[in-house]
């Protein structure tokens, strides 16, 4: 590949959101987008737990700052973006932010179904369309990358509300991949497959682990790493063609046999 490709890969000069950005893949994706050029903005519900990775980021010699966010809160959302209006319009949304409940259906209660559906549908879609609405604004074009889940397409035990909310953010995408596309924006979704962080190494590193493993046709789980390629694809003018597109990343764990 030569350089001018390459290039494309990059978000110089671009303002990035990525929400969920305390821990985890969100922390990682922070990170990853501010090491090739961006501004990130790190969202989450206590602007106080982002200053560890704002830290790290300035430290590489990156641009970030830390901005409140509780993503089903419309006012919340709405106050979050008004935030960021020194930096411009938001260029490049990461709806990350995410939880699950995990108990059996049967023990599922009512307020587990809200609290797990409103943040990671809800929230998908009001943070999504704030920006797409101030991008329109503004005259810009830009692109949200929307990250669901292999367990939007099948399913497991235990995590029905989850993996409910999760195929809903993958007709989200499409949707707004739909009546975007006129304006610019290009929406596209990112399904991670069982990826180890710090909160599930330990299950995952297990027998219970093992067990899961088996059943992923290269019997391995990916590292955060493995996401850089697929999500720098998504964010930048390398996918400058892509929207409503659905991409797995899971070691071929949806095609495994049934």
């Amino acid at each position: 590949m030569n350089s001018t490709a390459l290039d494309r890969f990059r978000l110089d000069g671009q303002t990035v959101l990525v929400t969920g950005a305390s821990s985890g893949l969100g922390e990682h994706f922070a990170l990853l987008l501010a090491g090739v050029g961006a501004r990130v903005a790190l969202a989450a519900r206590r602007a106080d737990k982002l200053a560890a990775v704002v830290r790290r980021i300035e430290d590489a010699g990156g641009v970030a700052r830390a901005v409140e966010l509780d993503v089903t809160d419309a006012g919340s959302v709405s106050r979050c973006f008004d935030a960021l209006v020194d930096w411009g319009c938001v260029d490049v949304v990461v709806n990350n932010a995410g939880i699950t409940v995990t108990r059996p259906l049967l023990q599922q209660s009512v307020e587990d179904w809200n609290t797990v559906i409103d943040t990671n549908l809800k929230g998908c879609w009001l943070v999504g369309t704030e920006a797409a609405r101030r991008m329109v604004a503004a005259g810009r074009v830009g692109c949200i990358v929307n990250v669901a889940s292999i367990l939007g397409k099948r399913v497991a035990g235990g995590v029905a509300p989850y993996a409910v909310s999760k195929a809903g953010v993958i007709q989200a995408t499409k949707a707004m991949a739909l009546e975007l596309a006129r304006h610019g924006i290009r929406v596209n979704a990112l399904l991670p497959g069982y990826v180890v962080t710090d909160l599930n190494r330990a299950f995952l590193e297990g027998d219970g682990g093992a067990k899961l493993r088996s059943r992923i046709p290269s019997r391995r789980f990916s590292e955060p790493s493995d996401l850089d390629g697929p999500m720098l694809l998504l964010a930048s003018a390398a996918g400058a063609a892509m929207s409503g597109a659905v991409v797995a990343v899971d070691q071929g764990h949806l095609v495994n046999s049934l």
